[in-house]
């Protein structure tokens, strides 16, 4: 059966605006397209959203991850009408890990003063520190516009143990960042291997893989789809 729906899940200090560049390209090629807007105040809520989002989809999905939202995927991508998972530049968690858990396991700690906690327990990335770290292959006034826009996430989002993910019983697809500054790329692939991805993509990107070479990820997304 031909895969006409993708649901594109945004990261965490981003909304669906960050596959501004994706979009376009797929609704060119006939996908019905739709993003998510996660409220980035639990693993369980973004779950719930997106999966909220799959019930409204007429016939089978392609759901699509970036960064934090490889969490969300994992566990929304259950629904009967996933028939496959992308990952760009995402966490991929196996059932009770997190995500803190898993930035430790190649990365270490985060710089000093890199994240900014608020009164209410969301984290922010310091404004001047955004472009080099989530951006850095961007225009700088795009990457201004990303930093200044940014959605804060609840810190508890990296705390929230996984669930059983669906990329165990569903086909995946992933995407590396070779020069991400976020997750660092070797979990990336590492996580990549061990979801026995049907094909794994290595871009000479930096996190905002998907804004930065929309044309590459369309095409992933393309090419599962077409698998499908």
């Amino acid at each position: 059966m031909a895969i006409k729906n993708v649901v594109l899940v945004h990261g965490a200090w981003g909304d669906g605006s960050h596959w501004r560049g994706v979009i376009p390209l797929l609704a060119a090629r006939g996908y019905t397209v739709t993003a998510v807007q996660n409220p980035l105040t639990s693993l369980d809520d973004d779950i719930h959203r997106t999966r909220t989002l799959l019930n409204a989809q007429d016939g089978p999905v392609l759901l699509v991850g970036h960064s934090y939202g490889g969490a969300v995927i994992g566990g929304a991508g259950h629904a009967p009408n996933v028939a496959g998972l992308v990952y760009v530049a995402a966490f991929a968690p196996d059932a009770d890990e997190n995500l803190g858990g898993l930035l430790a396991r190649d990365g270490g700690p985060v710089p000093e003063g890199f994240l900014k906690p608020d009164a209410d327990g969301f984290l922010w990335i310091d404004f001047e520190a955004f472009p080099d770290a989530f951006a850095q292959d961007l225009d700088p006034t795009d990457a201004l516009v990303m930093a200044r826009t940014q959605k804060p996430i609840a810190a508890r989002c990296f705390e929230d143990r996984a669930g059983a993910p669906a990329w165990r019983d569903k086909p995946a697809w992933y995407q590396v960042s070779s020069q991400d500054r976020m997750i660092p790329p070797v979990t990336e692939a590492w996580m990549a291997e061990r979801m026995n991805a049907r094909a794994t993509v290595t871009l000479d990107a930096g996190h905002a893989s998907l804004a930065s070479h929309p044309q590459d990820v369309a095409a992933l997304i393309d090419q599962a789809a077409t698998a499908l």
